[in-house]
């Protein structure tokens, strides 16, 4: 494929993102090494490995392949018999362990039977873990092994350190006993691998001992003294038993590895795949992609695709078919509106599908195998060439005219544009319909008038435009296909300040089949516009209906579900008091018949028969409709007078009219000690109450009617009245509220001289139906207030 269409589409810089999605250095290579494939297996394969990795990546979030090293090395001198080092060792170790962990994440759980296609990479790893086990065993680290790695090293370093101590504690005797004072420092230093300490020049014969080294200045001498000399010696020797040892411990972890080369190699081969696997994986994540359909037609068909260099939040998704109707979409509109992204998205979208990466757009949709893109975007003017822009990009077509076929996708930005309109206009007809008779698919862009009327005239041609508001002077980035573009320049030009004569001006110098072909335009564009809208408001229409629709399928399926429950239940009572009934009838049956047999006793018959018949009163209540409501007859103010007994529907309580109703049919009603105010609406007129009374005239049935008192309310004001009235009307009022069985009343009777208080507290003495009375508490009126309780 033409490697200058990569940086042309900028997917140079999408390789680059996926890079940064590896983890170890060779699928790091992977990544930068990847390319388009034109072989439709092998890119379906790839695609197929993506969607899956990215299902993971949502099940169970995602992998790392941090610190996988590259040990084709290591593994070339273990094939040879070498021994590799500590370090080299380390590195096969964590290879080892990070795919312990990777083959951990892709195990799946027994119950779960589905497959996809990386099943067989996370089977086929072998982690070696008694070969990791081993090797961490002697290894703790790079730089460090182990003192159990073997019993030898274990016996070696016991004996070194015994030595070592020795040693120390002999110089240590030395520095501070006698020897003191021929010593530069009290220390114990090493030189050449050898214990020494720092004699003064002038001293050293009275330190007898082997000379390593001197200072600079020569008034040190660095002497390893004649007692340690042997123990020096023997702890060298030591420390080369301790080197052929390591050498054993490092042979015998170099042949384990050996052992398992093959195993390694698959590892380190399998671990780079899933790493580059999962890299596309996680870059697909990275801007909501999607796995594209591929077809050898030459067919495009991209839902909602956005240009992934594009922030997702602020891109305008477009909609772009291509290949199917037409093979060549021209693209008209003005500048900034979105014509080269659009172009850029389409060739961007092909290389990314057919590297196995997927695309920024919604699902199903199509993209085509193509063996070649050829891109002419840009400015390609070049000055050590001495190339114009224009001569630049005709170098660009011829080229592409040459090597393009019918297997190819051809894209142009601004084709034939840095010359004279007229012929650039024409020649860009003719480079079109060649590509176009050669059945070539292909996206140019451009403002020429005349490849407008080419498209509109020319089967298999399309035009389109992108879209722009000319009140806010912003391109919309949308799309349209089948629609050619305005290029808005008078527009444009008079919102942002041009003298409106000179437009005018401008606008007489078109000639009359210009004028006409942009008025069109205009028209076309209104029309479309229009369109859209109903077709908005249509879709806003069917949605409300849809919405409607399942309500009341939702409701009629409760209703269909409630009336079945309710027949069920009136079903099963009516089965069960039936089969009471039956069960009570055969035992009456049995029972007459045992009557009948000792004798017909006709007082217990007549008592079963009793009870038989209370039987089946009982059972024709419980199969009667029991909720039938009495039509209520709606009161008016004239069927109401002071005293009518009346049911306050909304409390469920019954009580006596104390007002008549107002304008607004709202009245008082005194129901026992709450006296409330309701509208007329809620009231319901009854019959008035019998009640019984001690001490009262009754009829010859031992019953009186309910009369006016039991409209009598809770409190008497005899603010402003004498003794003697005060205490008839006090008299009246008790006796109405003992009959209304009112428990407590109020007696207003106010503070002043306390004459009215002294006088009803006198009257209340001798009352025998007033069991108590008070002063009013704070809060009830204080002195001027008493409560009376009445006996029960």
């Amino acid at each position: 494929m033409n490697p200058k269409v990569f940086k042309t589409l900028e997917y140079t810089k999408i390789i680059s993102q996926l890079t940064g999605f590896a983890g170890s250095v060779l699928a790091k290579e992977r990544c930068e090494n990847l390319l388009p494939s034109c072989d439709l297996f092998e890119i379906q394969a790839a695609q197929r490995e993506t969607s899956d990795a990215v299902t993971r990546l949502c099940q169970k979030g995602s992998v790392s392949f941090q610190g996988i090293t590259d040990i084709r090395g290591s593994l070339k001198r273990l094939e040879v018999g070498s021994i590799i080092s500590p370090e080299e060792l380390i590195r096969c170790c964590r290879v080892l362990e990070i795919c312990a962990r990777v083959k951990n994440y892709g195990r799946r759980d027994p119950s779960d039977e589905t497959r996809d296609s990386l099943d067989g990479r996370f089977e086929a790893l072998q982690p070696l873990a008694n070969v990791a086990a081993e090797i961490r065993r002697c290894l703790p680290s790079e730089e460090e092994i182990s003192d159990n790695a073997s019993p030898g090293l274990l016996k070696v370093r016991r004996a070194m350190k015994t030595i070592n101590d020795k040693i120390h504690a002999q110089l240590l005797s030395m520095v501070n006993g006698s020897t003191r004072t021929y010593l530069q420092d009290a220390v114990v230093t090493m030189r050449n691998g050898r214990y020494c300490i720092p004699v003064k020049a002038e001293h050293k014969s009275q330190v007898p001992g082997m000379i390593h080294d001197q200072s600079s200045t020569g008034s040190t001498l660095f002497v390893e003294p004649m007692a340690v000399i042997k123990l020096n010696n023997d702890l060298r020797e030591l420390e080369l038993k301790e080197e052929k040892e390591i050498e054993a411990i490092l042979a015998n972890l170099s042949a384990l590895l050996a052992e398992n080369l093959e195993a390694l190699h698959e590892d380190i081969a399998l671990l780079t795949d899933l790493d580059f696997i999962f890299a596309r994986a996680q870059l697909s994540r990275s801007y909501n992609g999607s796995e594209p359909i591929f077809n050898e037609k030459g067919w495009i068909n991209i839902k909602k695709g956005r240009h992934p260099l594009l922030d997702k939040k602020a891109a305008v998704p477009i909609d772009i078919h291509l290949g199917k109707d037409f093979r060549l979409l021209i693209i008209t509109g003005p500048n900034t509106g979105g014509k080269t992204v659009s172009l850029k998205t389409v060739g961007l979208f092909t290389l990314m599908g057919q590297a196995g990466l997927h695309i920024p757009a919604f699902d199903r949709s199509e993209l085509s195998v193509f063996h070649d893109v050829f891109a002419d975007i840009g400015d390609e003017q070049s000055i050590e060439q001495s190339l114009s822009t224009f001569s630049s990009h005709m170098k660009n077509i011829v080229s592409i005219l040459e090597k393009a076929d019918e297997k190819s996708l051809v894209l142009f930005d601004e084709l034939c544009a840095g010359t004279d309109p007229t012929e650039g206009a024409a020649l860009a007809i003719s480079v079109l319909s060649s590509l176009h008779n050669r059945g070539i698919c292909t996206m140019a862009t451009t403002h020429y008038s005349e490849l407008k009327v080419y498209a509109l005239t020319t089967p298999g041609v399309e035009n389109g435009c992108c879209e722009f508001n000319v009140e806010t002077l912003r391109p919309t980035y949308r799309l349209l296909i089948g629609i050619p573009g305005k290029s808005n320049a008078f527009a444009i030009s008079g919102k942002l300040g041009l003298p409106p004569e000179i437009i005018e001006d401008a606008k007489s110098r078109l000639t009359e089949q210009d004028e006409s072909f942009e008025d069109l335009l205009s028209d076309l564009e209104h029309s479309r516009v229009t369109i859209e809208k109903e077709q908005e408001e249509l879709q806003r229409y069917k949605e409300e209906i849809k919405s409607l629709k399942a309500q009341l399928e939702q409701k009629t399926e409760k209703l269909n579900d409630s009336r079945d429950r309710i027949l069920r239940e009136a079903n099963e009572k009516a089965r069960k008091i039936l089969q009471e009934a039956k069960d009570y009838a055969d035992e009456t049956i049995k029972t007459f018949n045992k009557y009948g047999k000792d004798g017909m006793n006709a007082k217990a018959m007549e008592q079963e028969r009793a009870k038989l018949r209370e039987k089946m009163s009982s059972v024709e209540k419980d199969l009667a409709l029991k909720n039938q409501k009495k039509t209520k007859k709606t009161l008016t103010a004239k069927d109401l007078k002071i005293g009518d007994s009346v049911k306050v529907l909304t409390l469920n309580l019954n009580g006596t009219v104390s007002t008549l109703p107002n304008a607004k049919g709202d009245l008082f009603v005194q129901m026992g000690i709450l006296r409330s105010q309701v509208n007329i609406k809620d009231l319901e007129k009854i019959d008035e109450t019998v009640i019984s009374a001690p001490g009262l005239n009754r009829t010859g049935s031992g019953k009186i009617r309910m009369s006016k008192s039991a409209s009598v309310g809770t409190e008497i004001n005899l603010l402003g009245k004498t003794v003697d009235e005060a205490l008839s009307e006090l008299d009246k009022y008790l006796d109405d509220a003992y009959i209304a069985h009112i428990p407590q009343v109020r007696i207003v009777h106010g503070k002043g001289t306390g004459a009215l208080r002294k006088a009803v507290h006198n009257y209340l003495r001798r009352l025998k139906t007033v069991d108590n009375y008070r002063l009013g508490e704070f809060g009830e009126g204080d002195a001027g207030v008493t409560i009376v309780e009445f006996k029960k």
